[in-house]
C-alpha cells in the first residue's frame, strides 16, 4: 500500500492508504506542491497526533469511514447490524485501483472487507480538473444473514482553522435563508424528512475560517446530492478533529441486505476555497456546466401562465396570452396546472392525465399548434407522483398509495402520494406521460411539480421513501430516453427539490413559488451557491406579488429576474401600454447579456449595509461583466457608501454604466453622482478595491450595472 496525492485545480487530497485499516486523509485543502515519496511519508508523520493522557494508547484514526474499532468516538461513519451481531467492524484494505491521468492520480477506488462482519466495502474518490472531489459508498453483504442498514455516511476532515459555519434553512417561499454561528464542539446536524430534498434543506454545509465571506477566506463545503431524506452534519471532536459529511438518511428496516446485495450511498460533493463563497460556487458552476447533458442552447424566455388564469383555462383568453407573449419575445409559452380530467380546483383530479374533455373538446393541440405557430416553444404542467382522493386514479386503485396499511397520511394539499414502488402505478405513469408526449409531439418541456412531503410513506408495511426516489429518477431517466429533446424542471411547492441528484435528470429548478421580488433577491443569492444562474427559473411577477401581496415597480421586478433563466409569470394581456413596451425592453435585454450570464464566473459582494445588496457576472476573459444593485431598506447612513465590483482584470481599464436599453430607477435623475450619464472609465483594480458611489435609489429600487471594455 503506499500513501497517495491526488492533486489537481489548485486543491489537494493526501490520503495515507498503507494500511491495514481503511485509509486515512492526511489533507484536503489547498494544494502543497508536487511531493515525492519521502515528503509524503514526512507529511503524514507530521500530521499524527500525540498520545495524550486517558486517551487510547495509540492516537485514533479517523478514517474515510470512521470506526470504533480504529478507536474513533465520534459519530461513525457505518451503522448497521445482522440481527444485533455484526454492528461493528474493522474493515482491512485488499485493494487499491488508482485512475491516474497522465498527469497524477485524480481519482481512487479502494476495495476493502471485514470477512468476520461478512461486509464488504467500496470507496470511491474522484477529484475532477475543476478541484470538486466526489467520495462515495458501496457496501455488500457477504454474510449468511440479512444485515440492516441504518447509516452509511462519508466523512471527511475539516483543518481547525475552519472556525465557522454556513447551513441554510427555510420554508415555503423563504427558501434558502442562511444562518451561520461558530463552530463548537459537538454536532450540527442537518437531517432532511421530507421525503423530498425540503424547503428548508441546505444545498451547502459549509467551514470556513473566521470572517469568511463571498470574496475572501478559505472554506470547505459539501452537498449531499439525494432528492429523499438525508443526513449532512459537522462535528468538533474534543480530540482535536473536526469532520463534515453527509448521506442518506435510512428509516428503521428501509435496507436490508440479503447475503449478495449491496447499498451504494448517494455522492457526496466536496469543495475547497481559498477564495470565500464566490471561490466555491466557481468549481461547483464549472463542473455543472461541463456535464454531457448540461443545456446548451440559449435558454427561452419563459410565460408561465399559472399566475395569469390559475385554473381557469379558455382556449381563447390563452391565445391572446400566447399572442401577446410572442410580441414581448418570449420564447417559452407553459400551461400550468388545470389542463387535465376533472382538475377545476386542487381537491380533484391528480392523477387522472388525460386531457380534459369538458374544458377542451378539440384537445390540446390548438393550443399547440397557436403557440409554435408564434414561434414560441410548449410546455405543460405534471405532478406525477401524487393522486387526489376525488379522482378516477384513485377510485380504482386507492391500493396504490405510499402509505401505511390500514390509515391514510395526513392529507397535503388535498393530495396522497403515489406509490411507485409499486410496478403498476410505475407502469401507469410510464405509459400516461410516454402517451401524452407521443400524442403530442409539440410539446418541448414538462414543468414536473411536487407538492406535498412524503409523510408516513410506507411501501408494503415497510418504509418505502428510498424505493420511492429511485423510482422516480429510474421514470426521469426512461422518459428522457424516450423523448430526449423534452426539457424538464424540477418544481416541487416551489424550491423543495433542489440537489444535484435530481439536476442530473432535469435541466432547471424552480426556486420558490415566490416571485416578490425582494425576498427573490435572497433565495436567487443562496441557490446560486450550487447552481449557475441558467439553471434556476427567475420570473418577473405581477407588480402585487401574490404571496406576499407586496407591491414592487417593474424596474426592480425585472432587474432581479435578469440574473437566472428568465420568464414571466403575470397576465400580460391586461397590462398597461406603457408596461408592455418597458417589458419587452427587459426581455430584449436579457436576450442580449444571456450569453454571459449563462457563461460567466458569478461574484456577489460584501457590502457593510446590509441594506445594499450587489451581485454580478463576469466573462472567464474578464473583457465583460453585468452587476446588479439593490437598494433593500432605508439606512442610518443617507449615502450607504460606494460598491465594488469585483471580479474584473486589475490592469485593465473598463468603461462602467447603466444599461441603456430599460429605464433607469426615477431616483437617478435627482442624483449628483455625475458618472452616470456617460459612465465612467476606471480600471479593474480601482472598480474592485474603490467601486463606485451609487445613486440615491429609493428602497426597493435596484440599478443594472454593465461593464465593457474602454475605448
Amino acid at each position: 500500500m503506499t500513501i497517495l496525492q491526488l492533486r489537481r485545480a489548485r486543491t489537494s487530497l493526501v490520503l495515507d492508504a498503507r494500511g491495514p485499516g481503511l485509509p486515512r486523509v492526511v489533507h484536503w485543502g489547498g494544494d502543497v506542491g508536487d511531493l515525492g515519496d519521502d515528503e509524503l511519508r514526512h507529511l503524514v508523520d507530521a500530521t499524527v497526533p500525540p498520545v495524550v493522557p486517558s486517551s487510547f494508547d495509540e492516537p485514533p484514526v479517523l478514517s474515510l469511514l470512521p470506526e470504533p474499532s480504529a478507536g474513533w468516538s465520534g459519530r461513525p461513519g457505518l451503522a448497521g447490524h445482522r440481527d444485533g451481531r455484526d454492528w461493528s467492524t474493522a474493515f482491512h484494505i485488499d485493494g487499491l485501483d488508482v485512475d491516474d491521468t497522465g498527469t497524477g492520480p485524480a481519482g481512487l477506488t479502494v476495495r476493502a472487507s471485514d470477512p468476520a462482519a461478512g461486509l464488504s466495502l467500496t470507496i470511491e474518490i474522484t477529484l475532477d480538473p475543476h478541484g470538486l472531489l466526489t467520495v462515495r459508498h458501496v457496501l455488500r453483504n457477504d454474510g449468511d444473514g440479512a444485515y440492516e442498514l441504518r447509516e452509511l455516511t462519508p466523512v471527511l476532515p475539516v483543518p481547525a482553522v475552519a472556525t465557522e459555519l454556513l447551513d441554510l434553512t427555510g420554508r415555503w417561499c423563504r427558501e434558502r435563508s442562511p444562518q451561520r454561528h461558530p463552530w463548537q464542539y459537538g454536532s450540527w446536524v442537518r437531517e432532511g424528512r421530507h421525503g423530498r430534498t425540503g424547503h428548508d434543506a441546505t444545498l451547502l454545509l459549509i467551514a470556513g475560517t473566521a470572517g469568511f465571506g463571498f470574496g475572501d477566506g478559505e472554506v470547505w463545503a459539501v452537498h449531499t446530492a439525494w432528492s429523499g431524506d438525508h443526513v449532512t452534519f459537522a462535528e468538533r471532536h474534543p480530540t482535536g478533529v473536526s469532520t463534515i459529511g453527509g448521506g442518506e438518511l435510512l428509516a428503521p428496516g428501509e435496507i436490508r441486505l440479503a447475503p449478495g446485495e449491496s447499498y451504494t450511498t448517494p455522492l457526496l460533493y466536496a469543495v475547497w476555497s481559498d477564495a470565500g463563497l464566490d471561490g466555491l460556487s466557481d468549481v461547483l458552476h464549472t463542473h455543472l456546466r461541463e456535464r454531457p447533458g448540461h443545456p446548451r442552447s440559449p435558454r427561452p424566455v419563459t410565460l408561465n401562465v399559472w399566475e395569469a388564469v390559475y385554473f381557469d383555462h379558455d382556449l381563447d383568453r390563452l391565445r391572446a396570452l400566447a399572442d401577446r407573449a410572442a410580441q414581448i419575445g418570449v420564447e417559452r409559452f407553459v400551461l400550468d396546472d388545470g389542463w387535465f380530467r376533472g382538475r377545476r380546483d386542487d381537491t380533484a383530479g391528480l392523477g387522472d392525465w388525460y386531457v380534459d374533455e369538458d374544458v377542451w373538446p378539440d384537445g390540446l393541440q390548438p393550443l399547440i399548434d397557436h403557440v409554435t405557430g408564434r414561434g414560441l416553444q410548449f410546455g405543460l404542467w405534471v405532478e406525477p407522483e401524487m393522486v387526489n382522493p376525488n379522482s378516477d386514479l384513485f377510485r380504482a386503485h386507492a391500493d396504490w398509495l405510499l402509505a401505511v396499511p390500514g390509515r391514510l397520511p395526513p392529507a397535503w394539499r388535498n393530495q396522497q402520494v403515489l406509490d411507485l414502488g409499486r410496478p403498476e402505478a410505475y407502469d401507469y405513469l410510464l405509459e400516461r406521460l410516454d402517451a401524452l408526449l407521443t400524442a403530442h409531439p409539440g410539446i418541448g418541456y414538462l414543468k414536473w411539480d411536487h407538492n406535498r412531503d412524503l409523510t408516513e410513506a410506507g411501501h408494503e408495511g415497510r418504509p418505502g421513501v428510498h424505493g420511492q426516489t429511485v423510482a422516480v429518477y429510474r421514470l426521469l431517466d426512461e422518459l428522457r430516453s424516450r423523448h430526449p429533446d423534452v426539457e424538464i424542471e424540477s418544481c416541487s411547492s416551489g424550491g423543495a427539490r433542489v440537489d444535484l441528484a435530481i439536476l442530473a435528470r432535469t435541466d432547471r429548478v424552480w426556486a420558490s413559488d415566490c416571485n416578490d421580488a425582494l425576498e427573490r433577491l435572497s433565495i436567487q443569492r443562496w441557490t446560486g451557491l450550487l447552481l449557475p444562474p441558467e439553471l434556476v427559473g427567475t420570473h418577473i411577477g405581477p407588480d402585487r406579488s401574490h404571496t406576499t401581496h407586496r407591491v414592487h415597480g417593474l424596474g426592480f421586478r425585472a432587474a432581479t429576474a435578469l440574473f437566472g433563466h428568465s420568464g414571466i409569470e403575470w397576465d400580460i394581456t391586461s397590462i398597461s401600454e406603457a408596461d408592455q413596451t418597458e417589458l419587452a425592453a427587459w426581455v430584449a435585454l436579457h436576450k442580449r447579456l444571456r450569453p454571459l450570464l449563462h457563461s460567466g464566473r458569478v461574484v456577489r459582494v460584501d457590502h457593510p449595509d446590509p441594506a445594499v445588496w450587489a451581485h454580478g457576472v463576469v466573462a472567464h476573459d474578464r473583457t465583460r461583466a453585468v452587476y446588479g444593485v439593490a437598494r433593500l431598506a432605508t439606512s442610518v447612513a443617507q449615502v450607504p457608501g460606494a460598491v465594488r465590483l469585483p471580479g474584473l482584470d486589475p490592469a485593465r481599464r473598463y468603461l462602467v454604466r447603466p444599461v441603456p436599453d430599460v429605464p433607469a430607477p426615477a431616483s437617478i435623475e435627482r442624483s449628483s453622482s455625475g458618472w452616470l450619464g456617460d459612465g465612467a472609465t476606471l480600471t479593474g483594480a480601482a472598480l474592485a478595491r474603490i467601486g463606485v458611489q451609487l445613486p440615491a435609489l429609493h428602497p426597493e429600487q435596484s440599478l443594472v450595472l454593465e461593464v465593457t471594455p474602454a475605448t
